[in-house]
Formats: C-alpha cells, sequence, structure tokens
C-alpha cells in the first residue's frame, strides 16, 4: 500500500471517529459523546480511577481495554471503522541493532568527551539517529542545531563537514568551542530558520533535524524540497508549535481533508508519557480537580457556561487550601467572589469534572497514534510530490523518547 493510500485511509477513520477524540475535556460536564456511545461510555467508568494512567501509557492495553465496548456501538448503529488501523499504527518496529552501529566508532574515552553535559536519553536518541543516517561524500547540514551534538558525532563518525544553524548566539559559540578543541568539521551559522535566504540549504547536501518543533521542520522541509535538497532525514516534534491558529496540512490528501485540527488537536500525540512517580502524580490530579473546581465557581459566578484558562501555578501552591487558590484564580482573571463561598462544595464539583476529564481524553487517546501518523504522512506524502523517495520508521525505542518517527527522503535522480 503507498503512502497516499495509507493517508487517505486514516483520514477517513479520524473523520469518521472526531466526536470521539477532537473534543476540550475541560469544556465538558459530562462524556460529550455518551448519548452515542452508550458501551463505550458505561465501560469507562467502570474502570478505576487507580488503573486510567497505566492504561494510558501502553497503547496496546488500552486498544485492548475499550475496543471492544466501541466495536459494540459501532454494530448497534450498522456501521464500520477500520478499527485495525489503531494496531497497525503501533505496529511500525525499529531495528535495535542499528541504534548502536556508531558507538564503536568512538572510544570510550572520547564517547564520554561528545556525551558530556547531555541528559541519557538525549543521548541515546543522538546516537539512535544518528545510526540510521547512511555515510555520503557530501555535506550535512544541521537544522536547529543547538550546540550541534548531532551534528558533531555525524561529522566524527563519517568524516564529513557539517554546517549547524542555529539562531541563539551562545549555543553556536559553545559549539563552536567544542568543535575547535577536537578538530571536528563543523561550522556553526547563527541565523533564523525561518528566513529562506539564510537557510544554507542546496542541492548536494543532506538535511538533518532532530525533534525540530511544529514550523521548524515544516519550514526545513519546504525549503529544502524548494532547494532539492539530496537527503532529508528528519524526526518532528511538538506539531502544535505553530503560528497560526490552526494546522496548515502541506500535501495534496491532507489540503483535501475536512480535519481542520486546532493546536490543541496537535497536542494530542504528545499525551503519552510515563508518570514520574506517585507523588507527581498526585500533584497533577490535585492541580486538575482544583483548576476545574475553581471553574465550576466562576460559570456560577459569572453566569458564563465555559472553561476560564487559568495560569500556570507553582506546586507550592497546591500545599495550601482550596479556598486560597480559587482567591488567587480569581485575581488573576479578575472574577468578583461573593462572600459565604461553600468551597468544599466546588472542590467535590471538580474532583467530579477531574474523574470525567481523565475519561474522556483516555478514550481521545485511542485516535493519539493514528493522528500522528496522518501528521507524518502529510510530510512523507508532501516529500514525495516533491520528487523524493521516502522511507517511514521509528528509530528509537519509546523508552528513549514517544516522538521516535523518522522520515528520510532521497531525492529521486532521473
Amino acid at each position: 500500500m503507498t503512502h497516499s493510500e495509507q493517508l487517505k485511509q486514516l483520514d477517513t477513520l479520524l473523520s469518521q471517529s472526531r466526536a470521539l477524540w477532537q473534543v476540550k475535556a475541560f469544556d465538558c460536564t459530562r462524556l460529550p459523546w455518551e448519548k452515542q456511545f452508550p458501551c463505550l461510555a458505561e465501560k469507562v467508568w467502570s474502570i478505576s480511577d487507580t488503573d486510567i494512567d497505566e492504561l494510558d501509557k501502553e497503547q496496546a492495553k488500552l486498544n485492548l481495554e475499550l475496543l471492544t465496548a466501541l466495536q459494540c456501538d459501532l454494530q448497534s448503529h450498522g456501521i464500520a471503522w477500520q478499527l485495525e488501523l489503531l494496531q497497525q499504527v503501533e505496529g511500525v518496529a525499529f531495528d535495535t541493532a542499528q541504534a548502536q552501529l556508531f558507538e564503536p566508532l568512538l572510544s570510550n574515552k572520547l564517547a564520554g568527551h561528545f556525551s558530556a553535559g547531555i541528559k541519557g536519553r538525549k543521548w541515546l536518541q543522538i546516537l539512535s539517529f544518528a545510526a540510521q543516517i547512511e555515510p555520503q561524500d557530501y555535506e550535512v547540514l544541521e537544522w536547529c542545531a543547538g550546540k550541534g551534538h548531532l551534528g558533531r558525532l555525524i561529522a566524527k563518525a563519517h568524516s564529513r563537514p557539517v554546517v549547524s544553524l542555529e539562531w541563539q548566539p551562545k549555543l553556536c559559540d559553545a559549539g563552536t568551542e567544542f568543535a575547535h578543541k577536537w578538530n571536528i568539521p563543523q561550522t556553526f551559522i547563527c541565523a533564523d530558520a525561518f528566513e529562506a535566504h539564510q537557510s544554507k540549504l542546496k542541492p548536494q547536501q543532506q538535511a538533518v533535524a532532530l525533534h525540530a518543533c511544529g514550523d521548524l521542520h515544516v519550514r526545513l522541509l519546504q525549503l529544502a524540497a524548494k532547494a532539492n535538497t539530496q537527503s532529508i532525514a528528519i524526526s518532528p516534534c511538538c506539531y502544535h508549535l505553530i503560528q497560526e491558529k490552526h494546522y496548515q496540512p502541506m500535501s495534496a490528501i491532507a489540503i483535501q481533508s475536512d480535519l481542520g485540527l486546532s493546536r490543541h488537536d496537535l497536542q494530542m500525540p504528545l499525551q503519552k508519557s510515563a508518570i514520574a512517580g506517585a507523588k507527581q502524580q498526585e500533584y497533577r490530579l490535585k492541580e486538575i480537580a482544583w483548576r476545574l473546581g475553581f471553574d465550576s465557581l466562576q460559570r456560577e459566578v459569572n453566569q458564563r457556561d465555559q472553561y476560564l484558562p487559568i495560569p500556570s501555578i507553582k506546586q507550592s501552591q497546591l500545599n495550601q487550601d482550596f479556598d486560597m487558590f480559587c482567591y488567587w484564580a480569581a485575581e488573576q482573571k479578575s472574577v468578583s467572589l461573593p462572600g459565604g463561598i461553600d468551597f468544599p462544595h466546588y472542590l467535590e464539583l471538580g474532583t467530579q469534572r477531574q474523574r470525567l476529564t481523565r475519561r474522556i481524553d483516555l478514550v481521545a487517546h485511542l485516535f493519539r497514534g493514528v493522528l500522528e501518523q496522518w501528521l507524518l504522512l502529510d510530510r512523507v506524502c508532501f516529500l514525495e510530490e516533491q520528487g523524493y523517495r521516502v522511507s517511514l520508521r521509528r528509530f528509537c525505542s519509546e523508552t528513549v523518547t514517544p516522538r521516535n518517527f523518522l522520515i528520510l527522503a532521497e531525492k529521486i535522480t532521473k
């Protein structure tokens, strides 16, 4: 099956199921789809609060837990969705042997110098990504390079010249200092990646980007395609970090889609991470309950049935009383609170809504992998339309990073 055919399949499923995933849980006071999907509603309320996060961390378990109920609802309506796509998108594997290819090229001492100051998982991401880059005899352009860790490894392993593009002068200076110290063929250019004339992209080149966010990696693909850059290797990240309010599709197929993805929708693929610990989990749930408790209060005070977001809070604020939190939040949003408020009542409402939002999100997360695959294939199909041969694979385990997809593209020469 071609990438364009896969994209069309995913687009159909996402369009059919949008009532289940294209929702804002904090806006809701009940399951927004419970009348249409009663079996699914009964199922999610049967899941204990203590089991939700464990299910949410493992997509295969989540699918197993919820898909039977969803299928029951679909059959009762006499409709069919390609729910097998939910399992298929999780089945894209990565080559564990390839992830270690570059380690033997560096002595233990040199590897220690190269990885100094890089957190363990980040270094593993760099190693795994670099292992997918085949040696070539032309220049590498490292996009949004930071201190140039990835480019430095490629330059040393392949003895290739690397140009690292980064807009922050301090990071460029730090990378340049390391390159000079170790006599690495790496040059830093301090420039804005959004400016086409500063991009330094050209035909005989390989452009690489590890976890370039949102518009930054989209801009790379557009400029590289325009410059006929020979080879591209990117791992997209943070799809929601875009300048426009809604997603701007890249490929002809995605442009025809009616999904209309908001920034909120684009955050869903990122909502897959392990909870750091019991204490962090306790604070997270408490904060949600308090936010929603205050929201229930402000809705009554303001006579507006609409969620009111409040600024980020310090963890220390959660060690205070709920009423103090409400007064702080009211001050931040210029809400005038009356006297005699029954704060325990609103805290209970917030706790109930917290339990509700967790279940709304749990169902939506059935489709987070499909949505991410749709976004990835939009990029893949765009590159194919520009004359590239493209592959999509995972470059490392999810335990290293959940953002582990890699797009590899080679310009087809006639």
